[in-house]
């Protein structure tokens, strides 16, 4: 090749990316909200999620388009992983819709007649349209019309060069040939950042015969396998579940190229087969077209039936200490049947939220400026043991005869949880607030005091410590109550007689009330606990009295809800 063919070859490649992105572009806008609807909706189940992928990809005519967009979903928590499958095995059936314009339209009809008219309208719209969806509209047509103006461009360059360049025979043949084109295909793709655009060079060079049929279905696989790098690189400090995602598509884009190498031959024949059934032209770019889609329609016929196992695989990957520590480890359904035992499990795994829900409270508590990321990882894991804890406990309560006390028990459970949950909310909150200093030395002492009582309130506020005693924790409660009260008190005096701003005041009412909240939640949590506790140790048949377990001065067992207090 001449340096002005490398030149035009590069400047066909450029115009018919440009192409893409106006086209990608201006739909995306054209579109509005439509395409965001369907990608968010459109998913409830992988069949819908496949068709979704498959006609957004083929509208925008950009897989990697519509993958960013499902990974972004995921990564926003708007898509769950099992409906991105869906969506990301879609795309990759319908970016076939660009080897069909290139076959069809690039080798079958006169380009020029139909690239200027469509640049020439495209260009009206978008200047009278401006920035409306009629100028998005006419971006896209001007795009249409540059895409295949790129395609004539590298027919152009094409021509005649198999005559004095034989690529194959570079490559070398047989096996290793084939693998050779294979990687070109996927370095194409790196470097042009687009598949399609790999895909439009190969279905060029085949058609002007400058690669043969094989060495042309082996770049097409590559560049299906090289498209999974925009994937990578768009996850780079994503959550976990955009990172699965991205596995997702790298897994598919790879089984599908390992099955279509293997196949290639009875693909290839099979293409030739359908393109002469159909009576199209049976030409190298029509073969490669019908060979692309047959990898991606096989791809979707291997991986569709696995998505339940894919999902369930990925989700053991990329896991944080968030996600771990957010996983129940001890309600097995295997046990939900069995009230007695799903009660045990249950009240194991309500240790494990209180000790967590403890600990974001005490070090909310301690820090003396804002917090870090942990109470928010702390938040999200309680979040999801909640909703465990929720579905667990609505397994194992659907027998009729379930004992009243047990039944209360698991009623009791998901209250704890509640509990907890609202404590991880009062320690975000507080560590949120930074009140300005208090001037009475004596005022400020009394509040910094109040929050050490207050910490060593939750840490006593744990229903499994040796020697835990209810009427003990109610007289620590009681007693800070009183200490809360008289901080409140002296607070609304100051302001009212000037020796505190009144924002201070205001900022510093907020503080206390929100511990005074926190800890109430912390009492509640753990004498609902120990409520459990005695129906547990009564199956065991063991009393009151072994147990260690106070009665109340009103012949209670004193293991029931605090009583409340005011604000």
């Amino acid at each position: 090749m001449t340096p002005l063919m490398v030149i035009t070859f590069f400047g066909g490649v450029g115009l018919f990316l440009l192409g893409m992105r106006l086209m990608t572009d201006g739909l995306k806008v054209a579109a509005g909200n439509a395409l965001r609807e369907i990608l968010a909706r459109g998913t409830a189940t992988t069949g819908r999620g496949i068709l979704s992928g498959i006609v957004i990809t083929a509208l925008v005519q950009s897989s990697t388009a519509v993958i960013i967009s499902t990974i972004g979903f995921v990564n926003a928590g708007l898509m769950t992983l099992f409906q991105s499958v869906g969506v990301i095995i879609g795309s990759n059936v319908g970016t076939t819709a660009t080897s069909w314009l290139v076959a069809v339209v690039g080798f079958n009809i006169n380009i020029q007649e139909l690239a200027m008219p469509a640049i020439a309208v495209g260009m009206a719209l978008r200047v009278t349209g401006g920035r409306t969806r009629r100028g998005a509209l006419g971006e896209a047509l001007t795009g249409f019309g540059i895409f295949f103006l790129g395609v004539d461009v590298l027919k152009t360059t094409f021509d005649g060069v198999e005559q004095h360049f034989d690529l194959a025979h570079y490559a070398g043949g047989g096996l290793g040939g084939l693998l050779m084109f294979t990687l070109v295909g996927m370095v194409m793709t790196v470097l042009m950042n687009s598949s399609s655009a790999a895909l439009a060079v190969t279905l060029t060079a085949a058609g002007t015969g400058v690669i043969d049929l094989e060495s042309a279905a082996a770049m097409v696989i590559g560049a299906n396998v090289g498209t999974t790098s925009t994937a990578l690189f768009a996850v780079i400090g994503a959550t976990s579940n955009a990172k699965r995602a991205a596995m997702a598509m790298t897994w598919f884009s790879v089984l599908t190229g390992v099955v279509a190498f293997l196949m290639m031959p009875l693909l290839l024949a099979a293409g030739a087969g359908v393109a002469g059934a159909l009576r199209l032209d049976v030409n190298p770019a029509t073969v490669l077209a019908l060979f692309h889609t047959a990898t991606k329609l096989t791809g979707t016929a291997i991986v569709w039936p696995m998505t339940p196992w894919l999902v369930r695989r990925l989700e053991r990957m990329f896991v944080t200490a968030e996600e771990d520590q957010g996983k129940p480890r001890h309600l097995d359904k295997n046990v939900a049947g069995t009230p007695a035992l799903a009660l045990e499990a249950l009240n194991r795994e309500l240790v494990r939220i209180g000790a967590i829900a403890r600990r974001a409270a005490a070090g909310a508590l301690s820090a003396e400026g804002p917090a870090g990321g942990w109470l928010e990882r702390d938040k999200r894991a309680i979040e999801r043991l909640v909703i465990a804890v929720g579905d667990f406990t609505t397994t194992a309560t659907r027998s009729a005869d379930l004992p009243e006390p047990m039944g209360r028990s698991f009623a009791d459970a998901v209250r704890v949880t509640q509990y907890y949950s609202d404590m991880v909310e009062r320690a975000l909150e507080l560590a949120g607030k930074q009140p300005a200093g208090l001037q009475d030395e004596e005022l400020a002492a009394a509040v910094n005091r109040f929050k050490r009582d207050a910490i060593a309130l939750i840490e006593q506020a744990d229903a499994e410590l040796d020697g835990f005693r209810s009427k003990r924790l109610r007289s620590a409660h009681e007693a800070l109550e009183e200490s809360y009260q008289e901080i409140k008190r002296r607070l609304l005096y100051a302001g009212a007689a000037g020796y505190l701003p009144v924002r201070h005041m205001v900022g510093r009412l907020d503080e206390i009330s929100v511990i005074h909240r926190m800890l109430d939640q912390a009492v509640k949590a753990a004498l609902y606990t120990r409520r459990i506790h005695k129906v547990l140790r009564q199956g065991e048949g063991v009393s009151d009295e072994e147990d260690g377990t106070e009665r109340g001065g009103d012949g209670s067992d004193g293991e029931g809800p605090p009583v409340g207090t005011g604000g």
